[in-house]
């Protein structure tokens, strides 16, 4: 399976003490800028107050929780227009001019490789970066808590070729610089593609450390000196490639003995049987071991990766959602007012709209079903949302709607403490989520 011993004993031993090889005349494929986005702005803590629904919990999309010391939030703005909110550490940046004129040159980049900084905050104490929202979950996510199906051989390799042209975009616009480069910055946009998240181009702090992760996946030269180069991105590509081979997060130095050792076996995810040939396997691992390099001097530069990476592209005419297993090109069902109430599972909400629509509670026994009524229409409810259950598994969203729209009209027609019961079981399936 993978790489076999003969081809990584000729290929580590031809170059052991040189940089990648750059083949002649390789250019970058589609530089890729865009300028259909806005242009960089500052927003009010109140504009991003409203975005967020007041920075709620239920709107946290970072990794590491509330609890971290800078939170990602989700939001919306005005214009529907989604986006990730940053918030930093209140002490992150006393020096509001120093983080304006870092944000602004951030905020200069525009690639479509990149999750975009659209925007900053600087109100006060409030420090906050506004980026595009990617609503497809992290690469840690796809790669080490996958739920449906491992990333497939050739989306790895597109993760790793798109990476590395974000990066020398980036290294084109002078900001070669990018802080603990690693699986959690690298996101999926609604086609499925790969992007770099443009949070990591600014440091967490002024004078903060740039790294966060176990010291054990930290660039040597970062340890002696604690500065980032862009040799040390580099660096932090090479545990990359390592995740996307391995499918798990491999200190570089065990990764660094099973390939001396010729063991790639041991380092080869299992679910990736038979998706790649010999002379694949060994480039990656190849790619890999140079990225590690101790000496920063003798790592690739990304213009050179992106060379190494772009013959090694398969299925490149499969778009990206389908090697993901993601549902694609479906034009999701706006909620009404009490839909967006009851995916807020916001009681107060629901009650008011209700009593606005003239809803009244069981006013006496003639208006009350009756016990055998009330037991046939759940029966009716729950046989057509098991209907409507495996229409959407199946992708027959004609029928799911019709369904499901069978179980909010009997719904309706519930006294209030039922609806309330029907909101409860539809709200924690979110598929369901459009019924009201």
């Amino acid at each position: 399976m993978g790489c076999g011993g003969s081809s990584l004993s000729c290929c580590f031993d031809s170059e052991e003490n040189g940089p990648v090889i750059e083949p002649p005349n390789v250019e970058n494929v589609e530089k890729g800028e865009t300028d259909d986005l806005p242009a960089f702005r500052e927003y009010t803590i109140d504009q991003l107050r409203v975005a967020t629904s007041g920075f709620a919990v239920e709107n946290i999309v970072s990794e590491h929780g509330e609890k971290a010391p800078n939170v990602v939030y989700k939001g919306k703005l005005e214009n529907q227009l989604r986006i990730a909110v940053k918030r930093f550490n209140r002490s992150a940046w006393p020096d509001a001019r120093q983080f304006l004129e870092e944000a602004r040159s951030v905020g200069q980049l525009r690639n479509h490789r990149l999750a975009n900084l659209l925007g900053c905050c600087c109100e006060g104490d409030e420090r906050l970066l506004v980026a595009e929202f990617m609503p497809n979950e992290t690469l840690a996510k796809h790669l080490f808590h996958w739920e449906k199906q491992p990333m497939k051989w050739a989306m790895r390799l597109r993760v790793a070729l798109h990476l590395a042209q974000a990066l020398e975009y980036c290294t084109s616009k002078g900001r070669a610089l990018y802080h603990d480069l690693n699986a959690y910055r690298i996101v999926f946009d609604d086609d499925g593609n790969p992007r770099l998240s443009c949070f990591g181009l600014m440091k967490n702090s002024r004078d903060g450390k740039s790294y966060s992760t176990n010291l054990a996946f930290t660039p040597p030269e970062y340890l002696r000196t604690g500065r980032v180069t862009p040799e040390s991105v580099m660096y932090s590509f090479g545990t990359l490639l390592l995740d996307l081979l391995s499918g798990k997060h491999i200190p570089p130095s065990h990764a660094l003995d099973l390939i001396r050792d010729r063991n790639i076996q041991m380092l080869t995810d299992s679910c990736l049987e038979g998706q790649f040939s010999n002379d694949d396997g060994t480039e990656l691992v190849r790619l890999a071991s140079r990225c590690l390099q101790y000496e920063p001097r003798e790592r690739p530069n990304p213009k050179s990766l992106v060379a190494a990476l772009i013959p090694l592209q398969k299925e490149t005419e499969v778009p990206s959602h389908e090697l993901m297993g993601l549902l694609h090109g479906t034009t999701a069902l706006p909620l009404s007012p009490l839909g967006e109430a009851c995916l807020r599972m916001d009681l107060t909400a629901i009650h008011e709209i209700l009593d606005k629509l003239g809803y009244k509670d069981d006013e006496g026994t003639a208006t009350e079903l009756s016990f055998q009524m009330w037991t046939n229409q759940m029966q009716e409810t729950l046989n057509s949302k098991k209907k409507g259950d495996s229409a959407f598994r199946h992708k027959d969203f004609r029928t799911a709607i019709e369904c499901y729209s069978q179980v909010s009209a009997i719904c309706g027609s519930l006294s209030l403490s039922f609806f309330f019961f029907f909101c409860e079981i539809f709200i924690v399936s979110p598929e369901n989520v459009f019924v009201m």
